[in-house]
């Protein structure tokens, strides 16, 4: 979101050349800046104990895709407790292990992603309602089942976790 007015004041934003960021939105009664906001999110590939990945089913993302969990960062909270919190609120899971993997701008919703993977000693599934179906998967079957869309964070954070785990693109493709 690009800002006309100041959200304090309400008065007509000018612009000004701050330092390296060059011209940004100005508020000359508050006498600050007003930089562009954006949303933030957190997405975790979910791994358990045997290697498997834990993919999601939610219709109001896609009917085509599988999901990774994911869910947005509230204002005071950071993106580990974030990441952690969604897993367990969308699966049931705790997580023993996260681990920060990338930082990866989603042009289509400009929002920035945060990617993660997070180790889990595999339990009971309990899905929240935003979640219409969940599965383990092995590695190999993984990147047939996410987005190939081009930039798209799901498959870049499976594409790192087949690496690290060994698995070839012949491997996931004799899967297919």
């Amino acid at each position: 979101m690009r800002f006309r007015y100041c959200p304090d004041c309400g008065a007509l934003l000018s612009g000004r050349v701050l330092g390296d960021e060059g011209e940004v939105p100005w508020c000359d009664a508050c006498g600050k800046p007003w930089f562009d906001m954006f949303p933030v999110a957190v997405i975790s590939l979910v791994h358990n104990e045997k290697g498997e990945v834990l993919l999601l089913r939610q219709n109001y993302i896609s009917t085509e895709f599988h999901n990774l969990v994911s869910g947005y960062v509230t204002p005071g909270e950071d993106a580990e407790s974030c990441a952690v919190r969604e897993i367990f609120e969308e699966t049931g899971q705790e997580v023993e292990q996260l681990e920060l993997v990338l930082t990866n701008w989603f042009a289509r919703k400009e929002m920035m992603m945060i990617g993660f993977f997070a180790r889990v000693r595999s339990g009971e599934l309990r899905l929240s309602s935003e979640v219409d179906a969940a599965a383990w998967h092995k590695p190999e079957e993984i990147l047939s089942l996410v987005s190939s869309r081009p930039g798209s964070t799901s498959r870049i954070l499976c594409e790192r976790f087949l690496s690290r785990a060994g698995v070839s693109e012949r491997e996931t493709a004799q899967e297919s």
